[in-house]
């Protein structure tokens, strides 16, 4: 494999965002698509997360496809479902939307703690960056089934081997954090902006 497991959604990043500046709807849900081969590399720890984030791609690419020219931009999603009022339905793309940002957010705080704290076991930096993120939005049952299945995550040198393949890891991981934190800064705020930012699981 050339370069890092990051590379192609490095890549895709490029790509997500119109030339008015505005989130566009497949390029964001394939870059978190081409996230799910990093997630692999956790096995069995990430299972929980990898098939949320698959779920919630694959909600709101349905709803993309059922009409491309009215949802090509990520948000309109969004306020056709504010418009009907069905956007705290559990069901819904905004709730999609939101719940596949957190994720990616806990995705990238995790990186951050690899890179920032090379002598954290992988268990220490799951447990920090599920504390940042995604913890104060779940409820117990979400939060112990979690803190379970992040005893499984696997040794970390072995794991960075895996994702570094033939590039430079930290480089490409901190390319990733800070090319990724601004777009999803961007959905909380727009999420924000209509109200849909402090939802918790149920």
């Amino acid at each position: 494999m050339e370069g890092t497991v990051f590379a192609p959604a490095l890549e895709g990043m490029k790509h997500v965002k119109s030339e008015e500046g505005e989130m566009l709807a497949m390029p964001f849900l394939d870059v978190c698509k081409l996230i799910l081969p990093v997630i692999d590399k956790f096995g069995a720890a990430m299972a929980l997360v990898k098939s949320d984030i698959g779920g919630n791609i694959t909600r709101l690419e349905n709803k993309y496809l059922s009409n491309p020219s009215e949802f090509h931009l990520l948000y309109s999603m969004v306020r056709v479902e504010i418009e009907a009022k069905t956007s705290k339905a559990s069901s819904s793309c905004t709730n999609g939307l939101l719940w596949l940002t957190r994720a990616m957010d806990f995705l990238v705080e995790l990186f951050r703690d690899l890179l920032e704290h090379p002598d954290w076991t992988m268990s220490q930096a799951c447990a920090d960056s599920y504390s940042k993120t995604l913890k104060k939005w779940h409820g117990w049952l979400a939060s112990s089934s979690f803190t379970l299945a992040m005893k499984l995550a696997p040794e970390r040198k072995k794991f960075m081997d895996v994702v570094g393949g033939t590039g430079d890891i930290d480089l490409d991981i901190e390319k990733f954090c800070t090319t990724f934190s601004p777009l999803l800064e961007e959905n909380h705020k727009f999420l924000a902006s209509v109200g849909m930012d402090d939802l918790k699981a149920s």
